[in-house]
Formats: C-alpha cells, structure tokens, sequence
C-alpha cells in the first residue's frame, strides 16, 4: 500500500481495510495512522475499530491495536506508539540469540518473525516444510543471506524434524489456551512432538491476545471455512515446548502467552461504516 496523500480518515480506513496480501505490521501502521485521527469522536472510532477487525480477523496484531485504542484514554498517542511498537519487535532478535549453536531448523511456509531471527545467524541449517507454495520464496531469501536451506518432501517429514533441533513456526494470534498459526503447523508440530523434537512458537508484539479474542478469530477463519481453502491451523497448546516473544525464550509456555492487550468487548460487536 501508499499513502502519499493526504486523505479524510474514514477514506483512509477504507483503503486499509480492503488491502490485501500486505504484511501485518504494514496494515498495524496504516491503520494506526487512520484512527489516530478519530481522536476526538469516541463513537466513530468504536465503529472503524470493529470494521478493521471484521475485514482483517486473521491478523492478530489488528485485534492488539484496535484493543489497545479502545482501552486508552489517548487513543491518537496510543496509536501512534503501538505502530512503533510493532515496527521495533524485538521478537526476531530474541529468538535469533537463543537458537543453538550450529542447529538444524524446520520452518513452515514463510514464517516473519522466525524468518528474521533465521537471519540474524550465519550458522544454522533450515529445512523448510511448505504450506500454500509459500516456502519456495522464503528459501530464495534465505539463500541470499547465504543461509544453508533445502526443502522437505512430504513423504520425508517425519525423518527430517526426528533429525532436527527444533521445529519452528510462528503463531498468527495466541493466548494460554490456544494457539493459532499458519496451516500445516499442526502437522509438523504433532510431528516433532512424537519424536521428541522441541517446538518453538514465534508469539512477537500483538499475537498474544486475550482468550476470547483467538477464540473468535478461529471461529471466523478456521471453523467456518472451507477445508481447501483453510490458511490457519488451530494448534493444541500442549504440542508447543517453548515460546520466542519479546522477553526471550522461555519453556513456560502458559505464562509466556499472557495477553498484551486488555479485553475490549466492544470489539466482538459487528458494524459497518
């Protein structure tokens, strides 16, 4: 998306809400930008919060943004600040320190943050699972940093994690009860975990939301949709041994999964411009 001129908010918003295929962290900061200017009129900022979510329920940091705007006394501040937030995750960096010496990853499809802290490391070895043919253009770019990477057959997948470190995958929106990631992550963690493989999720700044929040997003995207066209897996908690988030690895997984955001209600409401 680009933004170069100078549009009302609600046009603004309109733009935001109908993109598609953009990163997240780019919609956070656009729509940031958008509500921001809603400062001054409570109601209609309500509204365009519940419209952004509506359109973009799959994008966890979405839910973390409108949440945090509805809950401060200073949404334009607040919102501006959650852009920087967003933009300076540390999440990548934590990860990237805490990965083994010389170990051997599993990736699915182009995990984001994960991919970064892969990046950050000029020793590692990434075996990349694919979901959606999304893992041949993240190989291309492992490659170009020079990042030792080859694909798995699907035939081969249980041999491959079993000869791995860890498994990494990256998670979409999350709390202590559930996480959602990208889809083929419930395979390939069920995988690791039945050969003893550690499973490190990938929760960086506005994927841990309060329970109510993931339950409804699975509700919209993984319940209600088609089995082909499925883009999210719904992971069982116990399958995941350690989780990457702002403060570092850590193996308690129910504790690092706390929300970030508050609880919003207003958010679950439907409405439309």
């Amino acid at each position: 998306m680009a933004y170069g001129l100078v549009v009302h908010p609600i046009e603004h918003l309109r733009v935001v809400a109908r993109a598609t295929g953009t990163d997240a962290s780019v919609i956070v900061r656009e729509a940031a930008i958008a509500l921001a200017s809603l400062r001054t009129d409570p109601a209609p900022l309500v509204i365009a919060c519940r419209r952004i979510v509506e359109r973009h329920c799959e994008l966890g940091p979405v839910w973390w943004l409108c949440a945090r705007l509805l809950a401060s006394d200073d949404p334009s501040e607040s919102a501006l600040a959650s852009a920087d937030e967003i933009d300076s995750d540390p999440t990548d960096r934590q990860i990237a320190m805490a990965l083994p010496e010389g170990a051997v990853v599993v990736t699915i499809g182009w995990p984001a943050i994960g991919g970064a802290a892969l990046m950050r490391r000029g020793d590692l070895s990434v075996l990349c699972a694919d979901s959606r043919h999304r893992s041949s253009s993240f190989m291309q770019r492992l490659e170009r940093y020079e990042i030792e990477c080859d694909p798995i057959p699907t035939e081969s997948l249980a041999h491959a994690v079993a000869g791995a470190d860890l498994v990494l995958i990256e998670a979409v929106a999350a709390s202590p009860l559930r996480v959602l990631a990208p889809v083929g992550s419930h395979v390939l963690a069920a995988v690791a975990r039945s050969v003893g493989t550690p499973v490190w999720l990938a929760a960086g700044v506005g994927r841990r939301l309060p329970e109510r929040y993931v339950d409804a997003i699975a509700e919209l995207i993984v319940v209600d949709s088609d089995v082909s066209e499925i883009e999210i897996d719904d992971v069982p908690i116990d399958l995941i041994t350690h989780v990457g988030s702002i403060d570092g690895v850590s193996d308690d997984v129910a504790a690092s999964l706390g929300p970030d955001c508050p609880y919003v209600p207003e958010l679950l409401r439907t409405s439309a411009f």
